[in-house]
């Protein structure tokens, strides 16, 4: 038998714990927005030329081109997607988060939509600003037109 004292062994601090906690949890947010991002990203890529092409989609079906105005356009609120027509059979498509903060837009009037957050302005013609505090356009979304009925792609 020795002389050692048995010491108990000790485990991490709170505040350790605490710090490992908020770590993970900061880790698990930042990649679930890196993922929307990259998501985002794809789209823009795609939707490059901002028009709609006449090849077959696997998206879901929006609305026949007869409900899409000439000149302005119609919100898809739960595809988080605007669908305008510029002139006449010319259908593109723009996503309705705001470039400023990310909130969603569905204040449409004309061919202007406005963001309710900080009050930017875009045309859903163009995708372009027309009212900052946002100073990028919307991000092109990839849609295509067969007949007369328009598909998110």
């Amino acid at each position: 038998m020795t002389s050692e004292s048995v010491q108990p062994k000790s485990g991490p601090s709170r505040r350790t714990i605490v710090a490992a906690a908020g770590a993970a949890g900061l880790t698990v947010a930042l990649t679930a927005c890196g993922s929307e991002d990259k998501a985002s990203d794809s789209s823009t890529e795609q939707g490059a030329g901002g028009g709609a092409t006449n090849e077959g989609a696997g998206g879901a079906a929006l609305a026949k081109t007869s409900e899409i105005p000439e000149g302005s356009g119609k919100i898809f609120k739960d595809e988080k997607v605007v669908v305008s027509q510029p002139t006449a059979g010319d259908y593109k498509a723009f996503s309705t988060v705001c470039t400023h903060r990310d909130c969603p837009m569905v204040d449409l009037k004309d061919d202007i939509i406005s963001c309710t957050c900080h009050g930017s302005r875009f045309s859903v013609l163009d995708g372009s600003v027309k009212k900052g505090p946002a100073v990028e356009p919307l991000a092109a979304k990839q849609i295509s037109v067969n007949g007369d009925s328009i598909t998110l792609a």
